[in-house]
């Protein structure tokens, strides 16, 4: 196959370079070895960061942060909760860094207002009674799962070619450019090639590896963030820690939920990534700071994903190497058509994109502006089911009688999965649960999938895509990757949950977790 730009890697940044350069018109393909969002895109806090965390540590980052928070918040809200954020300091919190904050704010132009302690307490009853400062940004929260499949649906739309579960293994390389791609689906072994004018590698912590096998050293630094996710939601506002970025400062509220975080922990390797109990404890010893009723609370889940830094090895602090992100073009490295896309943060995932799609234009001499500046993100079905659960009452408001739900906990309905299981089936797409709960919220409330997959599991062998030994295959498979994030948080509230859980599956079905 001939394509002018081959994309490897699915997360959101991949996904926004897909629509630029389709809006832009140039022909596209998007690569993802396993499914969309399985990385860092699919692994954060939802954070729709104002720039106000950085402003110390990293003020150019802060400025982009600002200015692209306030571009998705005009032309994708669908995709965006306006929640406002709060950085609160505590007694015994460094003074000076409470003093400078709002200065250094300004400083980037991030709108900061400063609110007396009791009124905070107003806002949110959950704080610390040692609360000593409070100031107000712009924070938010945005859905990643909707904004990734938003931008891939519209890119799709207009042309581009998405192949999933589809590795590059290989590139043939002559006269200083990758002539072609070897590629091989990850579910078949089948091999095929592909003759790209040229490559962007946006595969997030994977860079590395992808850049390696056009045998280039990709300086990146491996940094492992852990989060942890409440039963219910804990706060109106995103709650920051008003001190430089450190472990567990961050509370965001999500839908029914709020997420925890995070950790900062450098790797080298990404063959596990997973929480560890000692990450959990300090996180809860640290947010309990803020918020007294986290350390009592029901966790549901650990998880955790890896950031890609641009920075250098002797950096002692990960919290101090940029957020910021890099475009990188090998020409210097002796490839003509290959660049790589590292770096950053979902909230500058169009500007990383913007940027990358000005660098392949210019090399395929298209002169179009960039689009996703000024075009609304639309709206589309393939988004839609990702929205986080809404009450009873709503979902019995705007749905009919006979559209049981398939999960309790985040209130998600038959029709839903249908059309999920539908969009998945018109792409020749192997159908599983883990699939469709990466495409809805299936499986994502307190319970942890423990009774939905088995009646997704079900409804799916009733109309054929399942059979009896693949349905146990596909039920394991999407337990184990929910079990993974409970294994870190048994204790307490959590056990019964869990026992439950092992009872059900372990003991009646005979499937081992």
């Amino acid at each position: 196959m001939d394509v002018q730009v081959l994309i490897i890697g699915g997360g959101a940044t991949g996904a926004g370079l897909a629509r630029d350069l389709t809006l832009r018109g140039v022909q596209c393909t998007l690569l993802e070895q396993a499914d969309m969002n399985s990385g860092a895109s699919g692994a954060n806090h939802g954070l729709l960061h104002s720039g106000a965390r950085y402003v110390y540590t990293d003020p150019t980052t802060a400025k982009e942060c600002r200015e692209e928070a306030q571009l998705l918040k005009r032309l994708a809200p669908h995709c965006v909760e306006e929640t406002g954020g709060l950085f609160v300091a505590v007694a015994g919190d460094d003074e000076k860094y409470i003093s400078e904050f709002p200065s250094l704010c300004t400083q980037s132009g991030i709108p900061v207002h400063p609110v007396d302690v009791e009124e905070a307490l107003q806002l949110e009853p959950s704080l610390s009674d040692k609360t000593i400062a409070v100031y107000k940004v712009e924070d938010a929260t945005v859905d990643p799962f909707k904004l990734t499949l938003e931008n891939i649906a519209q890119a799709e739309k207009l042309g581009c070619n998405l192949l999933r579960y589809t590795k590059v293994v290989g590139f043939d390389i002559s006269g200083r450019r990758i002539r072609s791609a070897r590629l091989l689906d990850t579910r078949t072994g089948e091999e095929s090639r592909l003759e790209p004018d040229i490559v962007v590698s946006t595969a997030g912590a994977w860079a590395k590896e992808v850049a390696a096998l056009a045998g280039i050293l990709l300086c990146t630094l491996y940094c492992k963030g852990s989060m942890l996710v409440t039963s219910q939601r804990m706060s109106r506002h995103v709650i920051n820690r008003l001190r430089p970025p450190s472990d567990g400062d961050i509370l965001v509220p999500g839908g029914t939920v709020s997420i925890l975080g995070t950790t900062s922990l450098r790797i080298n390797s990404l063959d596990r990534i997973f929480p560890t109990v000692e990450e959990v404890d300090l996180m809860i010893a640290e947010g309990t700071s803020m918020l007294p009723a986290l350390a009592t609370t029901r966790y549901v889940r650990a998880y955790a994903g890896v950031r890609p830094l641009v920075g250098s090895h002797k950096d002692t602090r990960d919290q101090d190497v940029s957020r910021g992100f890099a475009i990188m073009d090998h020409r210097s490295d002796g490839i003509d058509n290959f660049v790589s896309v590292t770096g950053g943060k979902l909230t500058t995932y169009r500007l990383m994109a913007e940027k990358a799609a000005d660098l392949v234009c210019d090399r395929l001499r298209i002169s179009a502006p960039c689009p996703t500046r000024t075009d609304p993100l639309p709206d589309t079905l393939a988004g839609r089911w990702t929205e986080p659960g809404r009450t009873a009452k709503e979902w019995v408001r705007n749905h009919e009688p006979d559209d049981a739900l398939l999960c309790d906990c985040e209130m998600v309905p038959t029709s839903s999965i249908d059309s999920i299981v539908d969009a998945i089936r018109n792409r020749a797409g192997n159908l599983d649960l883990m699939q469709i709960g990466r495409r809805s919220r299936l499986g994502k409330g307190s319970c942890q999938g423990t009774l939905c997959a088995v009646r997704l599991a079900n409804r799916m062998v009733d109309f054929g895509d399942l059979d009896g030994e693949s349905c146990l295959e596909a039920i394991k498979a999407f337990q184990q990757e929910r079990w993974k994030g409970q294994h870190p948080i048994l204790w307490g509230k959590q056990i019964a949950p869990a026992e439950l859980k092992e009872g059900l599956y372990c003991g009646l079905l005979g499937v081992e977790l």
